[in-house]
């Protein structure tokens, strides 16, 4: 792997080392990139431009994987244990092929259901999956610049980069401006470097350089955080420096909440298993005398205690719920990511488009004594216009207005010329462009900015003040910070707007030049709070979800839009009051903080880390450049289709409509689907438990093994596939009212609780197979009897506890699937109902058919069923209703 890299970066290094000119040679591209026809040639020949992590196997691949699993090992070795007893070495012509016949039908059923439904649910995550599109920028000789799918670059085509985009291939710089690229993903660099179209004399010479030393080169993967460039796309896909380094990166990604619950149960039930299979193989080879038959019943109790149909339920259960979040508009990415979204307590967000309507009004341009002043729009029309970063909603709404005030683009460009810019970014929170008017001779140079409030006057040293220029004082300074906290207070969002005349004519404009400047008035905008948004609000307060607002924006208007929503605000805390305070002192103010305003997208990142470590699942909603630290940060990261680039890659979940009333439906499904996935854990864990115990009782006093190998393994596909039907089970609405986290340890006291008090009833069950059934049928007691009988003897007696425990085991579904008295408060989903009864009515009689007598059954007599089965079913489930009661009372819960 170290070779391939080594490789990636000296092929990379040679496109450093060379001219613009020499780089579009060899690449046969210009500067006005290549034609969509020769484009389309060359995807055929590089292929799309994609980083597979790991490739989806073939269909037939999944078929196989299907059938690796211990219930399918367990089969085959019985069936191999058969063909050697009852076929190899059977007198010739005696040979009896039923019960590998049996067997096969067995597999086949397991494996191709288990395929059918995993292939079906990974099939739907990749439709869904696929709605999500990401852009780049690329200029076609034919066609001009047109915006195209990220997986449609190639080598030779001519990418603009601007704030938000990410890296849509390795790429040569041709230029730049302040562009600044974060490298994190490669690198491990939390700060951005910046990139140039040159690279250092000093580097051209150097035989060996490193990834950062290339700082012509952008690399696939990366994101750009501010400044703008074009580049050359000299690599894609497989082919890139990440292309390289792919397998290296897969799985990395911490575990998520979902994962380490799993892993949680999985240990807990490997101990179980570790715990039982010795004790049942010591104990029936030494009552028994066989050995090997005691290993072969071992190893299908061992099997049977495990809930096979896990792995396929679990895919089952998040493709169902992602299915259903895309009817709501949510676009599910990672499929674990709907139990994250359930279990979150604590949804951090901007403000903006979620609370808001997204649609920013500009109200005012005024002076500094808010005085309606036409230079202040226009200048702000010119800076908006002009700047070639990410346009935001406010730039949107300085140019709508602009034009509405008949500000003409065409006679803008023919009196102004862009000299330069210096582009915006989260530290300084402002951007200025450099414009040129005049005719030669007389003509003047001015620097326009415009920004947060507090970082223009940082770097005023004027005012326009009753018609002149003079300095500003702090005075002033107080006076001009009144009336901007009075428009905040009415809930308006201010920006300042300054100028400066005759700036330097020659060399390249930086953030050194953002000094000494004239503040000239400021601009007020307005984004009305959303009519839904109080109802979504209490929605999601109802489910036991707090709303944190994280913004870059002034408290003031925040809270106010807080107030108008219904967001109790219980304290406010400032981006700069947050770096005076360790993470420790963050901590204990953290949950008692609704707002944290005017932050840096560390910051934001740095909040929900310390939520995390309270103990918080944190959901984060985020569309912007800057909020992607965070979402890389939260337990579930959340954005919208119209995000920028790297938000929507490092989201989650994506919303195609900004709305929190569809993230209060994305928390109740993600709370059903983690329901129907721990319902059928719990209750098959604790039945099977229950049927280990009851086997380690009958095993030590029983005669004969309580039910063949095959039959027990017959039992557990019967139940395993009817529970195949939990995903689309319904879920009492109380139930998602509050978040809800893996608890293995909850999970474990169920089966100790629920587990043994089925035991009850098989005993009961034992006795009376043993001392009334088979003596009422079969003439006389188990040692009365010959040989011959014996055999019947036991058949009669596993075929009775075969059928009771298939009736327990499913029953006990339906009282333990609610809290509520089942069927009358709460009635379960009619497919969990049509399988589970389905399997009923088959088991009940197979052992009246010849496939049942190929299992070692035999017909039981009709008062079994009145004087055996039925009080074993009513007292069983009138004892876990009692039981139900008392674990609600001091769990809380049952799952």
């Amino acid at each position: 792997m170290k070779k391939n890299r080594s490789k990636g970066i000296e092929r990379l290094a040679e496109f450093a080392k060379k001219d613009i000119a020499e780089v579009l040679t060899i690449l046969e591209s210009s500067i006005d990139g290549i034609t969509n026809q020769e484009a389309k040639r060359r995807l055929e020949i590089f292929g799309a431009n994609e980083i597979v992590h790991e490739k989806p196997p073939p269909w037939y691949v999944e078929l196989l994987k299907a059938f690796v699993n211990p219930f399918i090992g367990i089969l085959i070795f019985l069936a191999v244990a058969s063909y050697i007893t009852d076929v190899l070495f059977a007198p010739p012509g005696e040979g009896d092929w039923s019960t590998i016949i049996i067997i096969c039908i067995m597999v086949g059923v397991s494996g191709v259901l288990r395929f059918v439904q995993e292939y079906k649910s990974k099939t739907e995550a990749q439709k869904l999956k696929a709605m999500i599109r990401t852009t780049a920028l690329v200029r076609r000789k034919d066609v001009g610049t047109i915006e195209i799918n990220i997986d449609e670059v190639v080598p030779g085509d001519i990418v603009y980069l601007s704030a938000g985009d990410l890296v849509p291939g390795d790429l040569r710089i041709i230029r730049s401006k302040d562009l600044f690229v974060n490298q994190a993903v490669l690198t491990g660099e939390s700060e951005p470097v910046e990139k140039y179209a040159e690279l250092p004399e000093d580097k051209k010479l150097s035989k060996r350089l490193s990834l950062t030393d290339l700082e012509n080169m952008c690399f696939m993967g990366t994101s750009v955080v501010s400044g703008s460039g074009v580049g050359i796309v000299v690599a894609t896909g497989e082919n890139t420096y990440l292309g390289s380094v792919a397998e290296s990166l897969i799985g990395q990604r911490a575990l998520t909440s979902f994962e380490k619950g799993i892993n949680e149960v999985s240990k807990l039930l490997i101990k179980f298993i570790a715990l039982v299979f010795p004790i049942v193989f010591v104990i029936n080879g030494l009552t028994k005398g066989s050995w090997f038959d005691a290993l072969l019943f071992a190893l299908a109790v061992a099997v049977g205690i495990t809930p096979e149909m896990l792995p396929m339920i679990v895919t089952a259960n998040l493709a169902r719920g992602a299915v259903a979040m895309a009817r709501r508009k949510t676009i599910v990415k990672r499929l674990d990511s709907i139990q994250n979204f359930g279990a979150m307590d604590v949804l951090c967000t901007d403000k903006t488009g979620t609370l808001t309507l997204n649609k920013v009004i500009l109200v005012k341009h005024m002076d500094v004594h808010g005085n309606e002043d036409e230079r202040v729009l226009r200048h702000a029309f010119l800076n908006s216009y002009y700047q070639t970063g990410l346009r935001n909603l406010l730039d949107i709404a300085i140019l709508e207005y602009g034009k509405e005030r008949g500000m003409d683009e065409s006679i803008l460009e023919r009196v102004y010329r862009k000299v330069d810019e210096i582009p915006f970014d989260f530290t300084r929170r402002r951007m200025s462009v450099v414009l040129e008017s005049g005719v030669a001779g007389s003509k003047k140079r001015q620097l326009i900015t415009k920004g947060a409030v507090e970082e223009v006057v940082s770097v005023c040293s004027f005012v326009e003040y009753r018609g002149r220029v003079i300095p500003l004082t702090e005075e002033i300074k107080a006076e001009v910070f009144r009336m901007v906290e009075k428009l905040n207070e009415d809930g308006m969002r201010v920006l300042a707007v300054a100028q400066k005349n005759d700036v330097s004519p020659e060399g390249v404009f930086g953030v050194k030049d953002e000094n000494h400047m004239v503040l000239m008035g400021f601009l007020a905008f307005l984004d009305p709070p959303k009519e839904t948004a109080p109802y979504a609000i209490h929605a999601l307060k109802t489910h036991g979800v707090e709303i944190k607002i994280l913004t870059g924006d002034n408290p003031v208007v925040t809270k106010k839009i807080c107030k108008e929503v219904g967001i109790e605000v219980k304290g406010v805390l400032l981006g700069e009051q947050m770096d005076s305070m360790t993470d420790e002192e963050l901590m204990v103010v953290v949950d008692s903080t609704t707002i944290f305003a005017k932050l840096a997208p560390t910051q934001k990142a740095r909040i929900i880390k310390v939520l995390r470590r309270k103990g918080h699942v944190v959901g984060f909603l985020g569309d912007g450049i800057n909020d992607a630290p965070a979402m890389r940060e939260a337990d579930v990261a959340i954005s919208v289709d119209n995000a920028v680039d790297i938000a929507k890659e490092s989201a989650d979940i994506i919303l195609l409509e900004k709305n929190l009333m569809v993230l209060k439906d994305g928390v109740v499904e993600g709370r059903k689907t983690f329901a129907n996935i721990v319902k059928y854990i719990a209750i098959t864990a604790s039945s099977n438990f229950g049927n280990v115990f009851s086997v380690l009782i009958a095993s030590a006093f029983l005669p004969f093994l309580p039910m063949t190998p095959l039959q027990l393994l017959f039992l557990n596909l019967t139940y395993d596939l009817s529970m195949t039907s939990m995903p689309f089970d319904r879920v009492d609405r109380d139930y998602v009212e509050k978040p809800k986290k893996w608890n293995a340890e909850k999970i474990k006291h169920f089966m100790l609780w629920f587990g043994p008090a089925s035991s009850i009833f098989d005993i009961f069950t034992y006795l009376m197979l043993f001392f009334l059934v088979g003596p009422a049928v079969l003439g006389g007691s188990y040692y009365s009897l010959p040989a011959e009988l014996k055999t019947q003897f036991a058949s009669l007696f596993q075929t009775g506890w075969f059928v009771e425990s298939l009736w327990t085991q499913t029953m006990v579904v339906y009282m333990l699937r609610t809290k509520r008295i089942p069927f009358l408060g709460s009635f379960p989903g009619p497919p969990l109902f049509f399988l589970t009864m389905t399997a009923l009515l088959v088991d009940t009689f197979v052992p009246y058919t010849v496939f049942g007598e190929k299992l070692g059954m035999r017909a039981l007599p009709p008062f079994y069923f009145l004087l055996i089965l039925v009080p074993a079913i009513v007292g069983y489930l009138t004892l876990a209703h009692f039981l139900k009661g008392k674990f609600l009372k001091r769990y809380g819960d049952l799952f």
